[in-house]
């Protein structure tokens, strides 16, 4: 058996510094949050997945709907009206605390726009219409892309040097 037995009083103390700050990381989650907070931003003005993938357009049914009722048209797939006037970029969140952060949206449509719905698959509405009226694709703005990765490594490893450093 090898026993390993610190009596230095700074690398005591470095130790026991940083196990205080891992028991509350909420700095360094807030800040991994602002950064996957503005590239899913930045990813969803683009047009892209988080893996980089362009989404696939608004059709021209769903096109054609809009000018049908009087919307006015944004070409952008994501882009336009909807049901409570709050557009989906609009309503992105981030949360935080002492393990964890998440990027979300609580609006409605969002799990349809990230993962697609089939025709129909909602049911139908008092007329017999299909909801939604036809094949809605995928188009994710949520998750992580490999520049977030490596962005999050870095701030981990910043965040840590700086713990590291401090002499508290």
């Amino acid at each position: 058996m090898i026993k390993v037995e610190l009596k230095e009083d700074e690398i005591s103390t470095a130790l026991m510094r940083l196990a205080r700050h891992l028991s509350d990381m909420s700095p360094v989650m807030n800040s991994i949050g602002e950064q996957l907070e503005y590239q899913t931003e930045q990813r969803f003005d683009q047009g892209v997945s988080p893996d980089g993938v362009p989404w696939a357009p608004k059709s021209q049914t769903t096109i054609d709907a809009y000018t049908r009722r009087g919307q006015s048209v944004d070409f952008r797939p994501l882009f336009g009206p909807n049901v409570d006037g709050t557009p989906l970029r609009a309503s992105f969140f981030r949360n935080y605390g002492p393990d964890f952060v998440e990027i979300g949206t609580n609006k409605i449509q969002a799990a349809v726009m990230q993962f697609g719905a089939a025709k129909g698959a909602f049911g139908a509405d008092k007329a017999g219409h299909p909801i939604p009226w036809g094949r809605i694709p995928a188009r994710p703005f949520l998750g992580i892309s490999d520049i977030d990765r490596g962005n999050i490594t870095a701030t981990v490893e910043e965040w840590l040097q700086s713990v590291a450093d401090a002499k508290d």
